[in-house]
């Protein structure tokens, strides 16, 4: 595994991990988390404005849970490693960043693990970015001059939407990743590249 793959597995695998508990705290809103993710009952007043988002939460959830324990189990399995211990999401995954190293020594097993984390990251996002309140950011974004930076409150970042935004780091998933998204924490507005944005805006 290259450093710029490990890189990248790292640090999608570590947001998954910070992601997924909002999608438990979503479809249980309030403070009661379920322990075993499924759909929420319908609101007893009649009104089921709010069904579909559960559905679509909860799939998810099932989703990234079956993923992750899968992707965990195939690690233990191609290493040789015994079978791993039964452990919610973040611990699991949590488990996978410790492995990364070995996991680097086996070129099909680092690419299929990168494989995953961009797949259930991108269906986290979604699930997450569907139920969330968008804002636009004044400004363009630094690197693709676009009038496309959106605040995201829940996740405490800006991104860029534009899906033809690139930069000229090497190491970026933009470059491998066509849903890729460029981010920076919300406190930390972006600012523009020292040569100007690398593209033409909207």
């Amino acid at each position: 595994m290259s450093d710029t793959v490990r890189t990248e597995t790292a640090r999608r695998l570590d947001a998954l991990r910070r992601q997924f508990p909002e999608l438990l705290a979503e479809l249980a809103p309030g403070g009661r988390s379920p322990a075993v993710p499924g759909p929420a009952p319908g609101p007893a007043g009649g009104s089921r404005s709010t069904a579909p988002l559960r559905l679509h939460i909860s799939d998810a959830i099932r989703d990234i849970t079956d993923g992750v324990t899968e992707l965990e189990e195939a690690v233990h399995d191609r290493l040789g490693l015994p079978r791993p211990q039964r452990a919610r999401v973040p611990r699991r995954i949590g488990r996978l960043l410790g492995l990364l190293d070995r996991i680097g020594h086996d070129a099909v097993l680092a690419e299929h693990v990168l494989d995953e984390a961009r797949r259930m990251g991108r269906r986290c996002s979604r699930a997450l970015g569907g139920s969330e309140a968008v804002t636009a950011v004044d400004g363009r974004c630094p690197w693709c001059g676009s009038v496309s930076l959106r605040a995201f409150p829940e996740r405490r970042a800006v991104l860029c939407i534009n899906p033809g935004c690139r930069c000229d780091d090497p190491g970026c998933g933009c470059r491998t990743d066509p849903a890729h998204r460029h981010s920076w924490p919300q406190h930390e507005p972006p600012h523009e590249p020292p040569d100007g944005p690398s593209g033409g805006g909207a």
